[in-house]
């Protein structure tokens, strides 16, 4: 059944804002949308003039904060107002202050959001276009690819914030980590590990005098965003790193120490120190990598994974050798290489499946 746009909520968290709120959030009015919660993120008392005439329009609810908290803060603030007052949204639009986001591309994530589809929409601007600050450009492309590489999904706008979601997200909206610029891409996160739709949705590019408007501090919230994207996996490899000690130092007291007499004592000791140091490395990615509890069908899929790595690793190092006839000595760099590939697999898998709980059928 198609849903009313007019029952989709605007949100838009706003910290010391110009003229051009009041006019945008006038024009949202005048196109159809019925309820708007703007978001004082701690503005100065020079500002609350602005606030208040917003406030006075029929349909916008002005929400404070007493002190600067971030847009992660606003916009959850905005999410828990929404579910508590308004019940019957069917939806939920996230716009920035600036007006960058045009009305009608608001208007159409608003309809497709009607649609009734389990999904976010994600307005997203084209980068290639002249007027495009360079910076810009290269920032948006740099961080569309990293999210591929870690997460498993091409977003042309990572940074995009005009968002449209179901109500029925909005817990789960509030749920995620982070209080600043870095949340938003928290959720994108988020949702790709939990297997969430997103649904890219061309629109128009609008850069203001470079945006100028704009709170977003370049060096300091774009070190945020990429701790956010590269967070995980670092933990990822610190958490091999400290298995693959562990494994190490097993293989040598082992072969050293306990099975050096046997002939075939150092295969041995190196399927006994795996067989400990893999639990570990399952352990350590279950509590401080994906922070899943520990089932016995994760473990079984951590099982499966490693065995099929190895096999793919030994497969592909022979196949290599011998296809492009090389040299018996370089074995270890080839070696060190497909494992190097395999290790991003690796994270991917175990990201998207063996850490991965199974979504619950829908009601």
């Amino acid at each position: 059944m198609k849903l009313d746009p007019t029952k989709v909520v605007m949100l838009i968290p706003s910290l010391e804002p110009d003229e051009r709120l009041p006019v945008y959030a006038r024009a949202l009015l005048d196109r159809g949308f019925a309820r708007m919660v703007i978001v004082d993120d701690g503005s100065s008392e020079a500002y609350q003039e602005i606030f208040s005439r917003l406030d006075a329009m029929e349909g916008v609810t002005v929400v404070h904060h007493e002190v600067n908290k971030g847009k992660g803060v606003a916009l959850k603030t905005g999410y828990a107002h929404i579910a508590q007052a308004m019940p019957e949204a069917v939806g939920v639009i996230t716009a920035d202050a600036d007006g960058q986001h045009t009305v009608e591309d608001c208007w159409r994530l608003a309809e497709a959001l009607c649609e009734g589809k389990d999904e976010m929409y994600l307005g997203s601007r084209d980068f290639d276009l002249d007027h495009v600050p360079p910076k810009s450009r290269f920032g948006n492309k740099t961080t569309s690819a990293a999210f591929k590489l870690f997460y498993g999904q091409w977003l042309p706008d990572t940074q995009t914030g005009l968002r449209a979601f179901p109500a029925g997200w909005l817990q789960f909206m509030q749920d995620v980590k982070g209080e600043r610029f870095e949340y938003e891409m928290n959720v994108l996160i988020a949702c790709a590990r939990d297997r969430k739709a997103m649904v890219p949705i061309t629109i128009e590019t609008v850069y203001e005098n470079q945006n100028a408007g704009t709170h977003f501090k370049p060096v300091r919230d774009s070190l945020r965003i990429y701790k956010v994207i590269l967070g995980n996996f670092i933990t990822f490899s610190a958490a091999s790193l400290a298995s693959g000690l562990l494994d190490f130092i097993l293989l040598t007291l082992l072969g050293t120490f306990v099975f050096h007499n046997l002939t075939h004592g150092a295969g041995l000791a190196k399927i006994i120190a795996r067989c400990i140091s893999a639990p570990v490395n399952f352990l350590l990615n279950s509590k401080y990598v994906f922070g899943k509890n520990i089932r016995p069908r994760t473990f079984i899929r951590y099982i499966i994974l490693a065995v099929l790595i190895m096999l793919v690793s030994s497969v592909l190092v022979d196949q290599i050798m011998i296809h492009l006839n090389l040299p018996k000595f370089i074995i270890g760099i080839v070696g060190l290489l497909v494992d190097l590939v395999l290790y991003f697999v690796s994270y991917r898998v175990q990201s998207q499946w063996v850490f991965q709980e199974e979504k619950k059928n829908a009601e």
